[in-house]
């Protein structure tokens, strides 16, 4: 069923079918038990995984699928882009997380709506139904920090070697070392270092980093000493 058709059976009064996605039970039993006293709304299924939830999805349709973002066995960004591509669905991330980079990436893939986990069991029911409605839902805490993102005036990006400089950085690497491991001078490692935080609007290598994550241009930081490109 087409997330258009859905939409109108939702008008119709007919139940809203829901899968969970987690990879804690408890956290699934729990918001199992918290839908348990909507009368429109049935949780039909549950999945411990990205994976796991692309392929029950394509088994069978739902109307919303509460998607956790981290998850060991697969992301919810992934999973939830695969699950908009088919369109028999419509996916509501619940997550502990509210960084810009997490938003950014799930709004991008498709997601329908973005609540944290400290969601009450009535914004958690009304989210729902809106999503099933064709709305798009957010907590107010993320769609704050989406107004804000969008005002703020574009970042010039940072060049690759900035990038190679900032992901030295962000594994616990001195100036000197990324210099060795790059091949360039110490002064040249501070200078891409300064127009890196100016391009980032901070001030601090630490800084540069932590903001540089914050906004997904760097992928997470391995141990200090990783060889190089040992990085998933």
């Amino acid at each position: 069923m087409s997330v258009d058709a859905q939409a109108a059976a939702m008008a119709r009064g007919r139940t809203i079918s829901v899968m969970l996605v987690d990879d804690h039970p408890v956290v699934r039993t729990g918001l199992r038990g918290m839908l348990a006293a909507e009368p429109d709304i049935e949780v039909v299924a549950e999945a411990g995984s990205g994976p796991e939830a692309v392929a029950l999805a394509c088994r069978r349709g739902f109307d919303v699928i509460l998607m956790d973002l981290r998850m060991p066995g697969g992301d919810g960004v992934t999973a939830t882009a695969a699950i908009h591509a088919q369109g028999n669905a419509r996916v509501v991330v619940l997550t502990t997380y509210d960084t810009d980079a997490d938003i950014l990436r799930a709004v991008e893939a498709g997601a329908s709506g973005y609540l944290l986990k400290d969601a009450t069991q009535s914004e958690l029911a009304g989210a729902i139904r809106a999503a099933a409605r064709g709305e798009t839902v957010l907590a107010p805490a993320v769609a704050g920090r989406l107004v804000n993102r969008l005002r703020e005036p574009p970042q010039t990006p940072l060049s690759a070697r900035e990038t190679e400089i900032l992901a030295g950085a962000a594994r616990g690497l001195t100036n000197a070392e990324i210099g060795r491991e790059l091949f360039i001078g110490e002064a040249t490692v501070k200078t891409h270092l300064l127009r890196a935080c100016g391009k980032l609007g901070v001030t601090g290598r630490t800084a540069a980093v932590a903001t540089a994550l914050d906004r997904g241009l760097l992928p997470p930081a391995p141990p200090k000493n990783s060889p190089p490109g040992s990085a998933k």
